[in-house]
């Protein structure tokens, strides 16, 4: 059973976004495609690990693993928009440092 948390709904927003920021950059006739292939590996995985059990590493090292996809995709650029990547890494980098408890918000951690 899966319980619905509001850490749950930021890091299925973040991965969402990334996912579909990875498929927009696959579909571009750019030459960002093999950061769009990672991207959509990572994403995949981080969406799969709230799920499934024996994904290969955590979801903290998989969330780690897409904002630095994120990133990279956000300085490579190519012909799709900043607003999913940029939304993606914030959202991501909300969760990651909520699920730290590096800042704690009664409610959510």
């Amino acid at each position: 059973m899966i319980t619905l948390t509001w850490l749950l709904l930021i890091a299925l927003i973040g991965g969402i976004l990334a996912l579909v920021d990875g498929i927009l950059r696959l579909r571009a006739r750019g030459g960002s495609t093999v950061v769009g292939v990672i991207e959509v590996i990572v994403a995949a995985l981080f969406l799969l690990s709230f799920f499934v059990p024996g994904i290969p590493w955590g979801s903290l090292v998989l969330g780690v693993a897409m904002l630095i996809a994120l990133v990279v995709a956000l300085f490579l650029g190519g012909r799709t928009g900043r607003g999913i990547t940029l939304a993606a890494l914030v959202v991501t980098a909300i969760w990651i440092v909520l699920v730290n408890q590096w800042i704690v918000v009664p409610g959510i951690n």
